[in-house]
């Protein structure tokens, strides 16, 4: 499932991909993390599943979830709650 990366005003939002597959539980929990986030703090999201693209699944396999904010990969494993609103505000 997709959440189409979206404008706030004329600035545009905060592009987030979390790096995903079925069945993972620390995905599951990042998700909850990312939702609970986006309440305070909007940002556009796209989950990806690594299963859809050959280099995706070899680059991320060992390491999902993985988060990418603006194009680097911030948080790989488990997404600290605090550190990511951190990171947000700091955008």
């Amino acid at each position: 499932m997709s959440i189409p990366l979206a404008l706030r005003g004329s600035k545009q939002m905060t592009d987030v991909i979390l790096y995903t597959k079925p069945g993972c539980h620390l995905c599951d929990d990042a998700r909850v993390v990312l939702d609970r986030v986006r309440v305070d703090l909007p940002f556009g999201l796209l989950e990806v599943d690594i299963n859809s693209d050959e280099a995706l699944f070899s680059a991320y396999f060992d390491r999902i979830p993985v988060l990418r904010i603006d194009g680097e990969d911030i948080f790989e494993l488990f997404v600290a709650e605090s550190d990511l609103r951190n990171h947000l505000k700091s955008l």
